[in-house]
């Protein structure tokens, strides 16, 4: 089984603005892209995942960096960024979009840029794909239980939430840092997630996460000619610095074991749904 699917270089890098730094989950890769973009005309606008009141995540059309350094940093909680693709598209005039999403959405959107149904005129407009990896996620409710009554912090204080070493971590805007264990987040999840095999965003141009890189680095996979030039152009202009995979730590091990752990799980969930006769996605 394959764990990663195609890709034709996989490295690891971080954005060399401290700026982005600050605000980034890991290494700040796709804030990093998109501000590239808009600032070297790569791309003229960018869909992200905006935190609105409560840390509740939305999607949001960027037209400059300062837009896209505000919407840095993972959420973990659903964001339709395909939602405002059209917006994007019809209502901005953008001709080159850069858009960001979890594996599903990056199927989805192969698929609307296959049989653009619904998208005419649009699907031709998206200059950049980027995934991010997922094993799976939350609905706002849903981490909003984690957060508060796990962790007992209030949504209004959140700073930054993260996945690591078995835990679900939350950082206060006080200083205050919890950590819930997984197999207590197991019943927020959503159940569409379960029957997903994706976990390092097999089909976009560029896909990130911080698994198999050091602390404050991101893991990136570069599995198109699109994103080889993009990702070529990005380190030429000095907005990252890389490294080779074989001299970091803990290295593609760990997320190769993470990658085929989600895809024989989420199998067997699949064939299980087959024979009760429920749909699955494939």
């Amino acid at each position: 089984m394959d764990p990663f699917g195609n890709y034709k270089t996989v490295i690891s890098a971080r954005a060399t603005d401290k700026e982005i730094l600050k605000k980034a989950q890991d290494g700040g890769i796709v804030s990093a892209a998109y501000i590239h973009g808009l600032e070297s005309k790569l791309l003229d606008g960018v869909i992200v995942a905006n935190t609105e009141d409560g840390f509740n995540a939305a999607p949001k059309i960027a037209t400059t960096p300062e837009e896209v350094l505000n919407a840095a940093g993972t959420k973990y909680t659903v964001s339709p960024n395909i939602s405002v693709l059209k917006d994007a598209v019809r209502e901005y005039a953008l001709e080159k979009v850069g858009i960001v999403g979890t594996p599903c959405q990056v199927q989805a959107i192969r698929k609307l840029m296959k049989y653009p149904m619904g998208f005419r005129h649009t699907d031709s407009k998206i200059a950049l794909v980027m995934g991010i990896f997922c094993m799976e996620n939350f609905s706002y409710e849903g981490m909003k239980a984690i957060v508060e009554e796990y962790a007992g912090i209030r949504m209004n204080d959140v700073l930054k939430t993260d996945i690591g070493k078995g835990k679900f971590w939350v950082y206060s805007k006080y200083g205050d840092v919890q950590s819930v264990k997984l197999k207590d987040t197991h019943m927020y999840e959503q159940k569409s997630c379960h029957i997903c095999t994706d976990y390092t965003a097999e089909l976009a141009d560029i896909s990130t996460g911080s698994v198999g890189s050091p602390d404050g680095w991101s893991t990136v996979f570069v599995r198109t000619a699109k994103g080889e030039a993009y990702l070529n152009n990005m380190v030429e202009a000095g907005v990252l610095e890389v490294k080779n995979m074989d001299d970091v730590k803990p290295g593609l091990d760990i997320l190769e074991k993470l990658a085929l752990q989600k895809k024989e799980k989420n199998q067997k969930e699949i064939e299980y749904r087959k024979e009760l006769g429920l749909p699955v996605p494939y």
